[in-house]
């Protein structure tokens, strides 16, 4: 698959919240993730980890609507932005959560992917 085909894949299955089985289509074995925070899972390698932490998103959270905006490529990369309206089961706070992910497509697969979040996530 292309980078567009990549992209319009993550983007489909995304907007029907089959989150999961995105990864599953389109990780590469030895994909790594880097999120914007400190801790266990701010840089996760391996398809099984990022299904783990995939599945304790999911858990975590109940999400209410998402809207994932077209893809935007440039080369073997492209950045989807993901608006999330989503309750934190932990503590019952309704929030609207604001990301962009950023993804590198090699032989078909994403074998990396970042994510972005507005400084005021970190109370600036």
């Amino acid at each position: 698959m292309s980078t567009f085909d990549v992209a319009d894949t993550l983007v489909a299955l995304c907007r029907q919240g089959r989150f999961l089985e995105s990864g599953d289509a389109l990780w590469s074995d030895d994909v790594v993730s880097v999120e914007p925070f400190t801790g266990d899972m701010a840089t996760l390698r391996g398809r099984e980890a990022l299904r783990a932490k995939s599945e304790w998103w999911s858990g975590a959270h109940e999400v209410h609507a998402v809207t994932v905006s077209d893809p935007f490529v440039c080369g073997d990369s492209f950045l989807v932005r993901f608006t999330f309206d989503l309750t934190v089961k932990a503590t019952g706070e309704r929030r609207v959560m604001d990301e962009f992910g950023v993804y590198d497509v090699k032989d078909g697969k994403i074998v990396a992917e970042r994510f972005f979040v507005p400084k005021s996530y970190f109370g600036g």
